[in-house]
């Protein structure tokens, strides 16, 4: 009983997908919150200082450095460089050792995420094509992860484990493309002494990395120095949160055996060292046992790991809520119908509703059929086609290309009612198709196999 206790203690500490899934669920709680508010208090009588507050100014001088920008922009540009950091962390385990470490692994859920990319690129491009709404391409191509992982906690064991999986895996090549489109596509005039300062810097990361530095605060202080370079680049700051993530170590101080087995002895000692009281303060023996498994716990945890353990809170509960209260308040007013059915809003709408669907349905099918991937196991085709249409939910990258694309106030307020109604739309009828199913009469292509 005992070792089985130990074993699921030893597992729980190694196993990141677990706290990755409670985070999202409950973070995802939080933005539909923080959205709410922003909607409501943006269609108050106190929508001026909804406006105002995040228009307010702050200026930061560094002898002579100066930084003066809005509060809109350094949530942004600043915080969600943190966001982008935690983005590129997980893209960067995914890589190594998780749904994408191999080909196989990887090939439904790139398939997908092409597709899923794709098609609502298309779909917006074609609506777009020659009028002023055509920067914003690249809005219907982002999944918001936390508002889909809050909706799979809703269904509970309608969602199968390994569908969470291939969608979790989906979102991170989502990720990918997003910061790709970012970097190549939205980026402002370019600044080349500031790009090679940036290059300067990634180089002095990466030496770290290679001579074994393991210190969370050296790459903290080199992670700022890196996004100040970014900042004055002219390519946008958020990419240096990725380039940082990619040269955090990834490697432990001990292998895994030993730290199993070493945890197990210093567990079973613990529990046999209590004679001389419980509380652990009070047993000098007990108090050294719990300082060599902590010792032992940041041995085993690589600084990838403990950046993710450490920020992924934060991201969740502080920086993405903050981020919708200062992007989702859109004023709904007489002109929303007009809004609505704007050649930007429309293209949005059925990118992320319709073109995410299909795309990755499709494409997925297709790599299913030819069998260059394998189907996730207990999964339908059913509840794949349904785990597509709640990748529709685009929210939190989607309204960040959406600033990126739209400099003018009354086209970035469209594409955030675009946004906004694609999400909802997604979530809606995405939790009903995954819980309730199709008939078979319906939809017979879905549950050929």
């Amino acid at each position: 009983m005992k070792k089985t206790e130990n074993n699921s203690l030893i597992e729980k500490l190694l196993n990141p997908v677990q706290e990755f899934m409670h985070a999202e669920t409950s973070g995802g709680i939080v933005l539909m919150i923080c959205t709410i508010i922003a909607l409501a208090w943006a269609n108050s009588p106190f929508a001026d200082s909804y406006h105002h507050l995040w228009h307010t100014y702050i200026t930061f001088d560094f002898g002579g450095f100066v930084m003066k920008h809005s509060l809109h922009h350094w949530i942004n540009d600043g915080l969600m460089v943190i966001f982008f950091f935690v983005v590129g962390l997980e893209i960067k385990r995914e890589l190594l050792v998780g749904e994408l470490s191999s080909a196989k692994k990887a090939a439904l859920p790139v398939a997908g995420a092409l597709g899923g990319m794709i098609l609502p690129a298309i779909i917006y491009f074609s609506l777009n094509a020659g009028k002023e709404g055509i920067a914003g391409w690249g809005i219907p191509m982002a999944t918001d992860i936390a508002f889909v992982v809050g909706i799979m906690a809703l269904l509970g064991p309608k969602f199968p484990f390994s569908l969470k999986i291939f969608i979790l895996a989906l979102a991170i090549v989502d990720d990918i493309g997003a910061v790709l489109v970012i970097a190549i596509f939205y980026t402002a005039e370019i600044s080349f002494t500031a790009l090679l300062i940036a290059g300067g810097i990634v180089i002095l990361l990466i030496l770290f990395n290679k001579l074994g530095v393991r210190s969370l605060i050296v790459y903290t202080i080199t992670g700022i120095a890196l996004w100040l370079a970014f900042l004055k680049s002219g390519v946008h700051a958020t990419v240096a949160g990725v380039l940082l993530a990619f040269t955090i170590p990834a490697s432990s101080r001990i292998n895994t055996n030993k730290f199993t087995n070493e945890t197990r002895e210093l567990l079973d000692e613990f529990d046999v060292s209590g004679e001389h009281g419980n509380n652990v303060l009070t047993n000098e023996k007990r108090l050294t046992l719990v300082q060599s498994i902590e010792s032992n716990c940041e041995k085993i945890l690589t600084p990838l790991q403990r950046f993710e353990h450490l920020l992924h809170p934060w991201v969740a509960f502080l920086i993405m809520p903050v981020f919708a209260l200062a992007n989702a308040g859109v004023s709904i007013g007489s002109g929303f119908t007009e809004a609505l059915f704007n050649p930007i809003s429309l293209g949005i709408i059925l990118g992320l509703f319709l073109g995410k669907q299909l795309g990755i349905f499709g494409f997925s099918y297709i790599a299913i059929k030819l069998g260059l991937a394998s189907k996730p196991e207990g999964v339908n085709y059913t509840k794949m086609y349904g785990a597509g249409i709640l990748a529709g939910i685009g929210f939190t990258m989607s309204l960040f290309i959406a600033n990126l694309a739209f400099a003018s106030e009354e086209l970035l307020n469209v594409a955030k009612v675009g946004v906004l109604t694609a999400s909802l739309i997604s979530g809606i009828i995405g939790f009903i198709v995954v819980k309730f199913g199709l008939r078979k009469k319906l939809i017979s292509i879905i549950y050929y196999e």
